[in-house]
């Protein structure tokens, strides 16, 4: 048996939006349920602060992308990147800095939580990095 087959419910596509639609809703239960019980400030200042964090990563890897795989297909264009993804990172930034304390701190703690399974498991299960 391959060692990747039991989270492979994990990665099935929705045929037609191509959504990994079974840890979308995975995720929305789970969130959904520590929102149940988590404090509401807190719940939408951790939320916020992941979301910018993502945006801004995305910003960053589309100028990645754009140097080390310049011919890389793309279906679609971001006119002016080299100035829009910039300012959308510092936009993301500025309104970080200004979440509370307790919303860093949690993030942190999150973001630690995620390099370490990361790299207790996806690192060496890398399909990528398998070169597959």
């Amino acid at each position: 048996m391959n060692s990747r087959a039991p989270w492979r419910w994990a990665a099935r596509l929705d045929p037609k939006t191509r959504v990994p639609y079974t840890t979308t809703l995975v995720t929305g239960v789970l969130v959904a349920l520590g929102s149940l019980v988590g404090d509401a400030a807190e719940t939408y200042d951790l939320t916020n602060i992941g979301t910018l964090f993502a945006f801004a990563l995305v910003a960053a890897g589309v100028l990645v992308l754009r140097v080390k795989e310049p011919n890389r297909p793309r279906p679609f264009k971001v006119p002016a990147v080299w100035l829009v993804a910039p300012l959308g990172i510092a936009a993301c930034l500025f309104i970080m800095v200004g979440l509370p304390r307790q919303a860093w701190e949690r993030f942190a703690l999150w973001l630690a939580i995620g390099v370490v399974l990361y790299a207790l498991y996806g690192y060496r299960h890398s399909q990528l990095r398998a070169g597959r």
